[in-house]
């Protein structure tokens, strides 16, 4: 059977993730569990050298590169040791040319594959999806990367967190950097804004990887009514003038929810080649400017492709504009508002009345009167 792994996950250096991960360790080895800390990378941080205690610790295998001895994870020690857990530090090193594999996660995979079980460390900025990201934030490229999968496929992944406030602090303190580059570091890489920018990386991937996991758990085991965990705003469109209104409603709605917008539009599929609304270039776009997404389903029946879909994103509501049908074309063919009711079950779904032309225009000055011609009596 494989091992699990258990990433700890930062946004910079110095948030604590070694720290954590040894200190699990600890815990664990105090419980009984067979540890060894395959390589951890201390830096001379006394915090994180005190939390190896006595764990035991595999020596690391020498190699030679370019006239100088350069130290590495002995894999194939560790590989013979077996332990139940092995600690191994830093997930996107690269490792020294010549040797059994070309990075650290895929020494990391050997393991797992043996069915030992690996925790180890990584920080946000090395994730192959965010790094042209993180190189726009920080001006600072990042040549060691790893594939998102891999992180992706973690048993466990916990964020490691510190406020870039608190971090900073730590930095001015020596606790992360030799006191010649800090004023460097605190100037450059790890300014706050560039530390709020990172963090908010970390929080977002991790959210998605959640809803991943959310979404699988749902499908596995069949559950299809919608779980309120957050706001998700559908907005159905057909191009149709009182779209825009519609998206702005939805948007705002939104906002307040702190909650996410999509705008959806239904083709049909019924073989004939059908032009776009004119209409949906300028919703799709304002869409864009308020931060909404934009998805196009295709289906035989309009409604039942509009809750399909809301079911699958999870929306807590569907926002409708009022139909366009004559009386007798819904008398013939039905009315697509009313089923997407009958279908949306625990979905709230709301109908809006397209906005009124004199709310948004100003009314006429007053006439003024001519006096009369005639006097009174």
């Amino acid at each position: 059977m494989a091992g699990k792994l258990r990433v700890f996950l930062g946004a910079a250096p110095g948030v604590g993730k070694t720290y954590a991960m040894l200190r699990e360790g600890r815990r664990l080895y105090g419980e009984g569990l067979d540890v060894v800390v395959g390589l951890v990378e201390t830096y001379g941080r006394r915090g994180t050298e005190e939390q190896l205690g006595d764990l035991p610790v595999l020596p690391r295998r020498t190699v030679s590169y370019r006239g100088t001895e350069l130290t590495e994870l002995d894999l194939g020690a560790l590989l013979a040791r077996r332990p139940a857990l092995a600690l191994v530090d830093e997930l996107a090193h690269t490792d020294v040319p010549g040797g059994r594999n070309e990075k650290r996660w895929q020494d990391v995979r050997e393991l797992l594959d043996a069915g030992i079980d690996v925790a180890t460390t990584l920080n946000i900025q090395h994730l192959e999806s965010l790094n042209d990201v993180v190189e726009q934030i920080t001006g600072v490229a990042q040549r060691e990367t790893i594939p998102d999968e891999v992180v992706r496929a973690a048993d466990r992944i916990e964020l490691v967190d510190l406020s870039p406030q608190a971090l900073r602090a730590r930095m001015a303190q020596g606790e992360i950097y030799a006191p010649d580059r800090i004023d460097v570091a605190l100037g450059h890489y790890f300014r706050a804004g560039n530390l709020g920018a990172l963090r908010e990386l970390a929080l977002l991937w991790l959210a998605d990887r959640v809803e991943e996991e959310l979404a699988d758990y749902r499908a596995r085991h069949g559950i299809r009514a919608p779980w309120e965990t957050k706001e998700r705003i559908l907005v159905a469109l057909n191009g149709a003038p009182q779209g825009e209104h519609l998206i702005r409603r939805g948007a705002r709605t939104a906002t307040r929810m702190h909650g996410d917008l999509l705008g959806v539009h239904v083709r049909l599929d019924d073989g004939t080649a059908e032009r776009e609304p004119p209409g949906l270039a300028a919703q799709r776009a304002l869409l864009r400017e308020l931060h909404g997404g934009y998805v196009e389903v295709s289906g035989g029946d309009v409604a039942r492709a509009l809750v399909d879909f809301a079911r699958t994103e999870s929306a807590t509501q569907i926002l409708l504009g009022p139909t366009s049908r004559s009386r007798l074309r819904e008398l013939v063919s039905g009315s697509v508002i009313n089923r997407v009711i009958r279908l949306a079950g625990p979905i709230d779904v709301r109908v809006l009345p397209p906005p009124e032309p004199g709310l948004l225009t100003v009314p006429p000055a007053p006439r003024r009167r001519r006096p009369a011609l005639v006097p009174v009596r």
